[in-house]
């Protein structure tokens, strides 16, 4: 098993019912495979650097999971032919990370009143 970093654009269109659904999908197709979800994030809608397909945003989630490379190949399709599915990108890792993302932690943060 190794291990892996997923990030998912998921198209803006999707309602939260359906958002719910397409990652409660993932996530089962993960664990029916042996797979370990060591972190997940939902990172939410947040604006694109630039438009695909004409749009201009995207509901990005993260997750950093533990899978074989075998059905690693089989998730990649799964995302290349998911209409849902902007964009995904998926590295490999050396190890596995289960802390907090810069950029939840940059979420997190508020600004002092002055």
């Amino acid at each position: 098993m190794r291990h892996y970093e997923i990030v998912l654009m998921i198209h803006p269109d999707q309602t939260s019912e359906q958002l719910i659904n397409i990652i409660h999908d993932y996530k089962k197709f993960i664990m029916k495979n042996s797979g370990l979800i060591h972190r997940f994030e939902d990172w939410g809608r947040r604006q694109l650097a630039y438009s695909i397909n004409k749009v201009r945003k995207a509901y990005y989630i993260l997750m950093n999971i533990e899978l074989s490379p075998n059905i690693i190949k089989k998730l990649q399709e799964k995302c290349r032919f998911d209409d849902c599915v902007i964009r995904n990108l998926i590295l490999n890792l050396k190890s596995k990370i289960d802390v907090i993302s810069p950029m939840l932690k940059l979420k997190d943060e508020k600004p002092a009143l002055k």
